[in-house]
């Protein structure tokens, strides 16, 4: 899911929170992207986005490490929020963000085996703004989403975590959900908005690659 930059500056605490927490201090690329290699991003058509994904098991292994690092750097080289696991051809449940809420609130973590709770349908409100998606380079369409959503997962040493959202980052916990369940934002959208998301992505899909190529290049990558 990619970036928004629109924020304002309501709540009073503006630390940055990691896995819910907030801390005094955060630098403005994550130490896992530091540790991190690049990994190909998957796009729509690609049979791996269109299947649940599996659980995860295997906690606390130097090689689920290894792949939170890499999707934390391959989320920043394509200018990103959110990404899941699936959107690097790993077929696990598994999603990493770095995302500003309403108030301009940076979260950022990552959690395993989620599963997300929203308000029940008498005491939800949807908000309809435009959503895209990294597999889906250079498209954006507008999408109904609940503004607060909750997250039930664990960490990569299997430690319970509760993750809340309300705003745009709501949204992106429930668009990287929907990704671990074999979904995209285009399953939310008329035969009509969807043909329009794939024009806008043939239009724009090499400016996308483009701009990711040089976001790597000043990383060093």
């Amino acid at each position: 899911m990619p970036v928004r930059h629109d924020r304002t500056t309501r709540t009073a605490d503006r630390r940055v929170r990691v896995q819910g927490r907030p801390v005094d201090s955060y630098p403005a690329l994550p130490p896992e992207a530091e540790r991190g290699s690049e990994r190909r991003i998957t796009e729509i058509g690609e049979e791996v986005l269109s299947r649940p994904c599996q659980e995860v098991t295997g906690f606390g292994s130097a090689e689920l490490s290894t792949l939170i690092d890499d999707m934390f750097l391959s989320m920043h080289i394509a200018d990103g929020a959110g990404l899941a696991a699936n959107q690097v051809g790993v077929d696990l449940r598994l999603f990493v963000y770095d995302c500003p809420d309403d108030d301009g609130i940076r979260h950022v973590g990552h959690i395993i085996n989620p599963v997300l709770d929203v308000p029940e349908p008498g005491g939800r409100r949807l908000i309809e703004a435009c959503e895209g998606c990294l597999s889906v380079p250079g498209a954006t369409m507008t999408v109904p989403r609940t503004d607060r959503a909750v997250v039930r997962g664990l960490d990569k040493d299997g430690n319970p975590l509760v993750i809340e959202g309300t705003g745009y980052f709501a949204r992106c916990l429930q668009h990287e959900t929907d990704h671990l369940l074999g979904h995209t934002y285009l399953d939310r959208l008329s035969k009509r908005d969807r043909k329009e998301a794939l024009r806008q992505m043939a239009d724009r899909r090499e400016e996308v690659f483009a701009r990711r190529v040089q976001k790597a290049a000043l990383l060093g990558r």
